[in-house]
């Protein structure tokens, strides 16, 4: 099946100094929700930019539906909703304004819808975008983006200034859009992880502008754990390690894995070391996500993990992007984010993707 969002070796830097997405590998297949997660300057907003056509790419490819969006036609770029950090519509326009703007550039537009998600939000029709709050220019741009009906929705930072409350009505609407028709394939990027928990499929841990980690959210629920042995003595016996360990931190007697755990009997050889204790803890995404950037300099006592491949900074990197359905690693991450680049003139407004008016 072919993807509908798929990057190949894509780069971009700003300057000489600052590459935002090195070498980026990226396949998303149809009806997903990908997560992209990653820390401040990790690349996740470039590497959406780059999709949508509002940034060109140093070198490498970025598809969404099988196009290059720099040059992608009208009729392309109306199947695409995106949704930006950003609030990007003219402050003097009203959700009445942009939906009436919205129809004249998208085939599938549903004003019904715009009006429906505007009355379940509490968002009011009539008044400028630039006299809502913060929380309800966000809804009212996500409002939009969904009221076109998208096949592929892009969404960077969509719960951003979200009480609790909104949050929660925006992730029934996205598993709504899932549930539609054939349903859309939404990318999105986040720090709410718990939120991104409930709604995806799958994610993807962007670090230095590369892919460092992808899996299925399931298997990695499933199989990653932190695993805690403590030993008897001064510190572990000579030779011994943790079974499926990515990263392995030793203190004293105490030696800590994340691990990928498929079967807890892979641990019972360490059970039958005398005077050994095992823990094993299993980690949210949030945790997850904490445990794999927390890496203290190597003399804090870190040690690779037992897996194949080159490591690093006391990290163990698999030579493959996918490792046993759990976390995956790409070798020598490199670069950061930035945005400094000015968008495409016409590309972007009211956080939805408007495709030019043809003629």
């Amino acid at each position: 099946m072919a993807a509908v969002i798929e990057t190949r070796n894509l780069t971009k830097s700003f300057g000489r100094d600052v590459v935002a997405v090195s070498g980026l590998d990226l396949c998303i297949a149809p009806g997903a929700v990908y997560g992209l997660i990653g820390r401040n300057g990790a690349g996740k907003t470039t590497t959406l930019r780059l999709l949508m056509g509002l940034l060109r790419a140093d070198s490498g490819s970025a598809r969404v539906l099988g196009c290059d969006f720099w040059e992608a036609s009208p009729a392309v770029r109306q199947r695409v909703a995106y949704v930006s950090q950003g609030h990007l519509a003219p402050d003097w326009m009203a959700l009445e304004d942009l939906d009436r703007y919205g129809g004249h550039f998208f085939d599938r537009w549903d004003s019904a819808h715009a009006r429906s998600l505007a009355r379940r939000w509490e968002l009011p029709w009539k008044r400028p975008i630039g006299k809502l709050s913060g929380g309800n220019q966000r809804l009212a741009a996500l409002a939009m983006a969904l009221s076109a009906r998208p096949e592929v929705l892009i969404l960077d930072e969509p719960a951003a200034g979200l009480d609790p409350i909104a949050r929660r009505a925006l992730l029934v609407c996205l598993t709504e859009v899932l549930s539609d028709g054939d349903g859309a394939t939404i990318l999105l990027s986040t720090h709410l992880l718990s939120d991104l928990e409930r709604l995806a499929s799958h994610v993807g841990i962007m670090d230095r502008g590369r892919l460092v980690a992808e899996g299925a959210v399931e298997d990695w629920q499933r199989t990653m754990r932190r695993v805690q042995v403590v030993f008897d003595g001064a510190k572990p016996p000579e030779g011994v390690s943790i079974p499926g360990a990515i990263r392995t931190q030793v203190l004293g007697p105490v030696m800590t894995s994340l691990a990928r755990v498929d079967d807890d009997a892979q641990l019972d050889g360490l059970r039958q070391i005398p005077n050994t204790r095992v823990f094993v803890f299993p980690l949210s995404l949030e945790e997850l996500f904490v445990e794999f950037f927390d890496r203290p300099a190597p003399a804090a006592g870190w040690i690779p993990g037992t897996d194949s491949g080159r490591s690093g900074a006391g990290v163990e990197v698999a030579p493959h992007k996918s490792v046993g359905r759990g976390v995956a690693a790409a070798a020598d991450p490199c670069g950061g984010d930035s945005d400094v680049e000015p968008a495409r003139a016409g590309r972007e407004t009211s956080g939805v993707s408007v495709p030019p008016r043809e003629g």
